[in-house]
């Protein structure tokens, strides 16, 4: 399958899931009556089919601990325990689909940045016109889609 079919494929399907995730793991946290364990529970799982997968593909590779990687490009997992644990305890109180829309507006004004200045050795596009409008279209969707609690 040529990657201009799959790149698109996966990243659609991880799109897809970090809803369901959220549904399912808020969803867990309630019944569990913390947010806090049912995001434990996430990452036990989801360590445990990353370490099959590493495994079966690749075998352990030392190299992943090497000195001359520098210690912030670990901090991704502060990141990823943030996220599910925010939107685990956001999401029964505000509605997945507002809870959503928010992380997609910041993954949008990241993304921008990111990219606008090729932070943490990404590939640098520079924001033009046609990107803007683009942008401005997306959040105005997300806004639209947003309920109001009032």
């Amino acid at each position: 399958m040529p990657s201009s079919i799959l790149y698109p494929s996966l990243m659609l399907i991880a799109g897809i899931g970090i809803p369901v995730m959220a549904t399912l793991n808020s969803g867990l946290g309630v019944k569990l009556g913390s947010s806090a364990l049912a995001t434990t529970i996430l990452f036990f799982v989801g360590l445990t089919i990353s370490i099959i997968y590493l495994f079966k593909t690749e075998g352990f590779q030392i190299a992943g601990f090497h000195k001359d990687i520098s210690w912030h490009l670990y901090l991704g997992g502060i990141l990823v325990a943030f996220y599910v644990l925010s939107v685990t305890w956001v999401s029964p109180k505000y509605g997945v689909g507002n809870t959503i829309s928010f992380v997609l507006l910041g993954q949008l004004f990241a993304m921008a940045t990111i990219d606008h200045f090729g932070l943490f050795g990404a590939q640098q596009t520079s924001l033009d016109p046609k990107r803007i409008i683009g942008f401005i279209l997306m959040i105005t969707g997300i806004l639209l889609v947003v309920k109001r609690n009032s």
